[in-house]
Order: C-alpha cells, then sequence, then structure tokens
C-alpha cells in the first residue's frame, strides 16, 4: 500500500516524533503510538510489525547522538547484553508471525502494567546507580532475563524497551540514567537492528513509508534522551511510571 498524500506523511512524521521522544524519555513505549497508527492507516499487521521495527533503529540512533558523550558503557558488560539478546530478538522475530496476536497481547499487557505498578510502590528504585550481579551465578541470571527480553523485543513491539530498562535496574542495580543507555545504544541499535533484518527477510516492509517514520524517530529520540540527561533520575522514573501503566492499560483493554 502507497500513502495517499503529504497529509498522511505529516501525520506519520508527528506520530513518529512523539512517540519515539516520549520513549526516549521513559525508556521504551514507541510502539504505543507509532504501531497501531501504521495498523490504523492500512498496512497490515505483519507489515506494520516491520515498518515500525526498522523506524525504531532510528529511535535508537537518535537518542544514542544524545546519550554516547553522556554514558560510560562497560564493554564486558556490554558484551553480555548483546551477547545474551540479540540471539532472543532473532528467535523472537523468527516466530512472531506463527502466534496467536491476542494471547500474546494480553501477556505483554498484563507485565507491562506489572512494571509501571512495581516501579511506583518503590521510590527509591533506580535512583543511585550500585551496581550488581557482573559475574558468576548473578550474570548468568541476568543473561536469561536478558534473552527472555530479548525474545520479546523481537516478538511483540510495544514497550518491550521498558523491560530492559527495568531489568537493568532491578537485576543490574543501575540507575534510571544508566539504564537508559544501555537500553537505547544495545537495545536500539543492535537489538532492533537484528529484529528489523528478520522480519525485513521473512516479511515486507513499506519502504515508501519510512522517510517519515524515520524522521520523527531520529528527531524523536535525540530530543527525548535530551531531556531524560538533564532531567534526571525521578523524571526518568515518573516518565517510565506512567507510559507503562498507559501501555499496560491500553493492551488489556483493546
Amino acid at each position: 500500500m502507497t500513502l495517499a498524500d503529504g497529509g498522511d506523511h505529516l501525520l506519520l512524521f508527528i506520530a513518529a516524533l512523539v512517540a519515539n521522544g516520549f520513549s526516549a524519555l521513559s525508556g521504551g513505549g514507541a510502539g504505543l503510538i507509532q504501531f497501531p497508527m501504521l495498523i490504523f492507516l492500512g498496512l497490515p499487521f505483519g507489515v506494520a510489525l516491520a515498518t515500525h521495527k526498522v523506524a525504531t533503529v532510528f529511535l535508537g540512533l537518535g537518542a544514542t547522538i544524545r546519550h554516547w558523550k553522556e554514558s560510560h558503557l562497560e564493554r564486558r558488560f556490554t558484551l553480555a547484553v548483546l551477547g545474551a539478546g540479540v540471539p532472543g530478538v532473532i528467535l523472537g522475530a523468527a516466530t512472531i508471525l506463527h502466534v496467536p496476536e491476542r494471547a500474546a497481547t494480553l501477556a505483554l499487557g498484563g507485565l507491562t502494567l506489572g512494571l509501571g505498578l512495581y516501579s511506583l510502590f518503590k521510590p527509591k528504585l533506580g535512583m543511585e546507580f550500585q551496581p550488581r550481579n557482573r559475574g558468576g551465578r548473578g550474570l548468568a541470571i541476568g543473561m536469561a532475563g536478558l534473552f527472555c527480553i530479548g525474545f520479546l523485543n523481537g516478538s511483540i513491539t510495544s514497550g518491550t524497551g521498558l523491560f530492559l530498562t527495568l531489568w537493568l535496574i532491578r537485576h543490574f542495580g543501575m540507575d534510571y540514567k544508566h539504564a537508559l543507555a544501555y537500553t537505547f545504544i544495545l537495545g536500539g541499535l543492535f537489538w532492533n537492528g537484528s529484529g528489523a533484518l528478520v522480519l525485513g527477510v521473512l516479511g515486507n516492509i513499506a519502504w515508501d513509508w519510512l522517510p517519515a517514520l524515520l524522521a520523527g524517530a531520529l528527531l524523536g529520540g535525540y530530543l527525548g534522551s535530551h531531556l531524560a540527561i538533564t532531567r534526571g533520575n525521578l523524571w526518568i522514573k515518573r516518565a517510565f511510571e506512567i507510559t507503562t501503566i498507559v501501555i499496560g492499560l491500553k493492551l488489556l483493554l483493546g
């Protein structure tokens, strides 16, 4: 399907800018606005999924441009995040087109709502950087969690970056600002890039829809990350909680 006129391109750009800007501030959730918009405008589920996944790579790129100078990624831990997560993403992207959509959506909605409520009732969660579980049994459990989150990232679009953000905080002891850097530099670029590649090969991408989506994702990712860095952990925590609760309710209620 091709876009009818410039108005559709403008609508896509605005939706991508808003969705990716808030996603970069809160740690995920761009699919809440962007993915349903693609379906609303006429793309079939599989095509919308692949097209959205390509656009999220540019969210990661925009966020990375802003986070790069502020973050200090640990080399060994970076390899763990990529080594555990990317295989999960590839497996999830390869299987999603064969999974009942409604069942997966309900499960994701319940989990996402739980994330927001958990953070809301843990006032000190993510406020301080206290790294832990970087070796032995703790690292093994952490990598298993990263694989599962990677699978969700490859298979379901709405809010899986939020899972990665909270897992980095809860299990590995990061604060929100450090977690967001890992979420968007590693998850946004490498995880989403892997999923986009698999979905592009197995499915179809609406290439003529991408310019507006990519421009909105790139700019929104940069602006949202700038706000997160300048405002600090409390702002990010509140944005995270609002986003997870809204996404969870939307997915559950349809």
